[in-house]
């Protein structure tokens, strides 16, 4: 919630209203947002947990409005690394590849296809904030959201267990360090054929034990970090 209040008083976002119940660990998130001309509004446990839309409320909820950045927008500074959602089911995989995102230096991630809102609840949680931390656009045209990568000067790489290529190679070969759009597909069925064949290349992370593969949100760890580590040599 904090990062919320952060992100209303530098204009990035907009909080309208913020609801709390009566517990003294609200007090500095209420005093903070009374200070940025947030109403204030106390509630019951129950109204709270009626409105948080999970298991275990924590008694504070924001309303908020909803960011609206387009694909370009996301893309004008030509970050060096973004991460590209196609057809991401849970949000809270979806969430997570946010937070990580931002924690590996990404510049935008962008949601594309028929992947879920990054603005739903649990994936809003699972951002744990770093949903207010870095450009966040959607677009349903998949292959538009590629060519504005292109465009941007981006190298598209997807992440595809079936690759024949890997992360290691791609690292001795410096491939990494280029500016690279990471594309994770559903975590069912992964890319299609389709998207495939407008990225310049997919890549695999190699597996060394006897595990079969990753979740989605590890491996989208696992990439967007090797990624990071190869551009700040």
């Amino acid at each position: 919630m904090g990062e919320a209040l952060t992100a209303h008083a530098d204009d990035r976002l907009r909080v309208r209203e913020l609801f709390v119940t009566e517990q003294p660990r609200h007090t500095e998130l209420a005093e903070r947002a009374v200070l940025a001309g947030v109403p204030v509004r106390e509630v019951t446990d129950k109204a709270a947990a009626s409105l948080s839309e999970t298991v275990t409320p924590q008694g504070v909820v924001a309303v908020c409005d909803l960011p609206r950045t387009g694909t370009v927008a996301a893309l004008a500074q030509r970050p060096k690394l973004v991460a590209v959602l196609v057809g991401i089911a849970d949000p809270g995989n979806a969430g997570t590849v946010v937070r990580v995102s931002d924690a590996a230096g990404a510049g935008a991630v962008l949601f594309a296809g028929d992947t879920v809102d990054a603005y739903n609840g649990k994936a809003v949680r699972a951002s744990t904030g770093s949903l207010f931390h870095l450009p966040i656009a959607r677009d349903r045209d998949v292959s538009a959201v590629l060519a504005a990568c292109r465009d941007a000067g981006l190298r598209l790489v997807g992440a595809d267990g079936y690759a024949a290529g890997d992360l290691d190679t791609a690292d001795r070969a410096g491939e990494l360090a280029e500016p690279t759009a990471w594309v994770f597909g559903s975590e069912a069925h992964g890319l299609s054929d389709e998207v495939k064949a407008q990225l310049d290349t997919t890549l695999r992370v190699p597996l060394y034990g006897q595990a079969e593969s990753l979740n989605l949100a590890t491996a989208a760890a696992v990439c967007l970090y090797s990624s990071a580590r190869a551009q700040h040599r």
